[in-house]
């Protein structure tokens, strides 16, 4: 099981590279380019963006990820 895990994450690593080449090669058109990068700092969500729109949705994105984990925890201790 942990080695079919570790074959998946590297099939996806490998996929999201793929992507973003293909976004940078195929995606010549000017426009405005937004940044936004979200994690977290022990069990505490944050996030910063050059956008509040993308910001709202980053720290979403981080509150929800942040219930996962804490349910994946609960369900895993029975």
């Amino acid at each position: 099981m942990s080695e079919q895990l570790m074959f998946l994450g590297v099939v996806v690593l490998f996929i999201g590279i793929i992507l973003i080449i293909l976004g940078s090669v195929l995606g010549t058109e000017k426009g405005k380019v937004e940044v936004g990068f979200g994690g977290f700092i022990g069990p505490i969500p944050f996030g910063w963006a050059s956008d509040p729109k993308m910001l709202k949705w980053i720290i979403l994105a981080s509150v929800v990820f942040f219930v996962g984990f804490i349910l994946l925890f609960v369900l895993n201790r029975f």
